[in-house]
């Protein structure tokens, strides 16, 4: 079902109309006056704000001031008016388009044509030095932060393999450091980025180049570089607090190479090296070639030399050691050692023959002793050995007339009777 312009006896009158949006429908729609008025009462309760741009385009007529305002880094503009009582003090203030400024400001909404614009109660130029103020604050808050402490910052690599440059486009500062980076080293690599480097979007274009070229592995520096200019160009963009989070947070190793000497913008806080130049930075980057190579010349001619002091010193030890006896004639070690192995044998045969004559004439005397106390010496001296029912009879009592008894003699045995007893008188 299409929709038709009710007329306008047709419409509901505005007690009949739903009271909020939500509660609106295809048959119950606002009139578009109705909703003109809703929207500027809800634009007329938003507060007087105080907002930062530039000012693109500054008019008087009829003695009001009829201004444009565009965002400092992005594509957003607003129309802005300054009523007479207001419009004649920004005259005074020498306000002109391509000022930087800071204005108080309340949304307001021409009903007719649906115009959104912004009524200007005050406005006052942003200065440098307010800038620089601005800057200053800044960089108390950073450094209470830690982010330009010095134990945040990287070494950067003896020679690194990629260099990563950012600069402006088609600029002197490239142009100097490929020059002199590729003088002292000639095969450096190199990963470019050409950004703005003034301007708004400077900071901006800066910090993505930087986060881009942070995740290449090959790229193990990064310069940032940018030569002279006035105060505002070069400090402003390169103390910008997304720049230089983004420069806190890399983690390849950061060179500022920005050629302003009498104010140093808060890249230079932050970044791991400060160079004073873009052509300076060339001999933080890379060692100069020719220098190495006669550092590598001389450590050669120093090590060679020391070899050969070396091999001086053993030679002459070789001949020391060979004049010697033992390895002149070794043979005579041999002859020494050959009459002491003869000696110490002579020696072990006279002990051990006197070790056997020794035991022999104990055995000797030994067996002169046993022999003597033997039962069989003494039956040679004459003495027997009688027996009775196989035991020795030792006492004359111990046997009666007719008890028949065994007599061992030295060469023998032989039987007989007892037939008289006499017993010892003392016993």
């Amino acid at each position: 079902m299409s929709y038709q312009e009710p007329a306008a006896k047709d419409r509901p009158p505005l007690a009949a109309l739903p009271a909020t949006s939500q509660d609106t429908s295809e048959e119950t729609p606002w009139p578009l006056s109705h909703f003109s008025g809703k929207l500027r009462a809800h634009i007329d309760r938003v507060t007087p704000t105080w907002v930062e741009g530039q000012l693109v385009e500054f008019t008087m007529r009829n003695g009001n001031a009829w201004m444009t305002l565009r965002d400092l880094e992005q594509e957003i503009s607003f129309q802005a008016v300054a009523w007479r009582n207001v419009a004649s003090g920004l005259s005074r203030k020498g306000l002109e388009p391509g000022s930087r400024v800071v204005a108080l400001v309340k949304p307001s909404l021409w009903e007719k044509s649906g115009r959104l614009s912004l009524v200007t109660q005050k406005m006052e130029p942003v200065g440098l030095g307010d800038l620089l103020a601005r800057i200053e604050r800044m960089k108390q808050q950073l450094a209470a932060e830690g982010l330009f402490d010095s134990s945040r910052k990287k070494p950067l690599p003896l020679l690194p393999a990629t260099i990563g440059i950012i600069t402006g486009r088609d600029s002197d500062a490239k142009k100097d450091i490929l020059r002199n980076v590729t003088a002292r080293w000639a095969a450096a690599r190199f990963e470019l980025r050409e950004v703005s480097t003034q301007g708004p979007m400077a900071p901006i274009e800066v910090a993505a180049a930087l986060e881009q070229l942070d995740t290449l592995e090959h790229v193990e520096v990064i310069v940032i570089a940018r030569g002279g200019g006035a105060l505002e160009e070069v400090v402003l963009p390169f103390s910008d607090e997304r720049l230089i989070r983004a420069v806190a947070a890399a983690q390849t190793p950061v060179i500022s190479a920005i050629g302003h000497e009498a104010d140093r913008p808060l890249l230079d806080e932050v970044a791991d090296v400060r160079a004073s130049t873009p052509t300076g930075s060339a001999k933080l980057l890379v060692p100069e070639e020719a220098a190495e190579r006669e550092d590598i010349a001389l450590s050669r001619s120093r090590m060679s030399q020391g070899l050969e002091r070396m091999l001086a010193r053993e030679a002459e030890w070789l001949r020391a050691a060979r004049s010697r006896p033992v390895l002149a004639h070794p043979e005579t070690m041999i002859q020494v050692r050959s009459e002491d192995l003869l000696g110490l044998r002579r020696r072990a045969l006279v002990s051990a023959q006197t070790a056997v004559d020794r035991a022999r004439d104990w055995v000797r005397s030994a067996r002169v002793q046993v022999t003597s106390l033997s039962p069989q010496s003494t039956l040679d001296r004459g003495y027997a050995v009688v027996q009775h029912q196989r035991r020795i009879v030792r006492s004359a009592a111990d046997l009666v007339p007719g008890d028949g008894v065994q007599v061992m003699v030295a060469h023998g045995e032989f039987s007989a009777d007892v037939t008289d007893v006499k017993e010892d008188p003392d016993e």
